[in-house]
């Protein structure tokens, strides 16, 4: 990597970090909706993802929370590391700064939830046996 490609890529995750993730949430919203996916679902997603239920995200949203913030703030579900693939040209799972590394796993867990995955598989959750219903 040269070094004005360095000062590149660290001035847009600067960007990105300082960014409130109240001015990217309308459009997760807006892109899972267009799918026929419900702003319910993608509360859902973000839960598992972060910890944070709808009260705490509406709250994070209201504050104008910043993604790095809100990432530092969150507890990262311990299944995360499942949530592999390619969002923006890029493998989730290769991503070397941490906090990219969060922002690119929501980026996907969207991008899942827009194509119509189902929310087992997108929550990375085995499917219930008949004798773990019974209880």
């Amino acid at each position: 990597m040269t070094a004005g490609t360095a000062a590149t890529t660290l001035a847009a995750m600067s960007r990105i970090f300082n960014a409130s993730v109240a001015s990217v949430y309308p459009h997760y919203v807006a892109k899972v909706e267009r799918k026929g996916r419900s702003e319910e679902e993608l509360l859902e997603v973000i839960e598992w993802l972060t910890g944070f239920d709808e009260a705490a995200l509406r709250g994070h949203l209201e504050a104008g929370t910043t993604f790095e913030e809100f990432f530092a703030q969150a507890r990262l579900n311990p299944d995360v590391g499942l949530v592999t693939g390619v969002v923006c040209g890029v493998r989730v799972e290769e991503v070397e700064d941490p906090l990219m590394q969060k922002i690119r796993y929501l980026d996907k867990l969207v991008d899942e939830l827009a194509k119509g995955k189902a929310m087992d598989k997108i929550l990375r959750s085995a499917p219930r046996t008949a004798d773990q219903t019974r209880g």
